[in-house]
């Protein structure tokens, strides 16, 4: 008998027509966006819960020993004994510290961890949590009408939130608040970097620029910073003044 050389082998997929493509392509967008949605929703509302908030950013990789661990742990202490609710990003290191001196002092202390294929644990010093699916709404949440935004050492993560964080307040799409960045040397070399290179260089960035945050490892300087906040805050309210950006 004569093999029939028209059949098709059995890896050979059929061919997806354009309007099967389409629909598919539909519902993969439709769940996406519930998902990206779903984020949003919890993550507003976890964080409606509080007032007051501060927003600590820093490398995941620093240990208990480190000095800018303690200097976070230190920092977060005072901030929880002020009144302030400290917000981090969950995971070890200085994300750790920030929650761990909020955590001691008895205040807030608030962790939104993310969903990673190799899992980041949530830090043991967390009065609240929220594990968010996307670093995009994580960010937002980080972001969201934050009294201060306190930076520390860190890597490609920190650096990335710090220049969103920067981006948003010299555009004028975050409400006017103190972006401290704590550690004079790591963060003097960068400031170096901005003042020669962006400003006076290339002239990428507008004199003021490089005023929109502070460098300092003084609990009292930082304290004074979101003193000085809160006051202009109150003015702001009083004077019927729109604080929305």
């Amino acid at each position: 008998m004569q093999e029939d050389t028209n059949t098709k082998p059995k890896y050979v997929k059929p061919v997806v027509r354009r309007e099967e493509m389409i629909d598919e392509l539909q519902h993969e967008t439709t769940e996406r966006l519930s998902r990206v949605e779903k984020d949003f929703a919890d993550g507003f509302d976890a964080i409606n819960r509080y007032t007051d908030t501060v927003t600590i950013f820093g490398s995941a990789r620093l240990k208990e020993d480190h000095p800018y661990y303690q200097k976070a742990v230190e920092v977060s202490h005072m901030l929880a004994e002020e009144g302030y609710t400290v917000i981090t990003g969950g995971g070890g290191g200085v994300m750790e510290a920030g929650n761990r001196g909020a955590y001691e002092a008895g205040g807030n202390s608030i962790g939104f961890n993310i969903q990673l294929p190799q899992e980041q644990t949530l830090n043991p010093y967390t009065t609240d949590s929220q594990t968010f699916r996307y670093f995009f709404s994580r960010k937002v949440m980080l972001a969201y009408a934050a009294e201060a935004y306190l930076f520390f050492p860190g890597g490609y993560g920190t650096l990335d939130e710090f220049f969103e964080i920067l981006t948003l307040a010299q555009t004028k799409k975050i409400r006017p608040a103190p972006i401290i960045l704590v550690g004079n040397e790591f963060w003097g070399a960068l400031d170096d970097f901005i003042r020669k290179e962006l400003l006076e260089g290339s002239h990428t960035i507008s004199p003021g620029d490089e005023k929109i945050y502070t460098i300092t490892e003084d609990l009292q300087v930082i304290k004074q910073l979101l003193d000085a906040h809160q006051r202009q805050q109150t003015e702001a309210v009083f004077s019927g003044e729109d604080l929305d950006p």
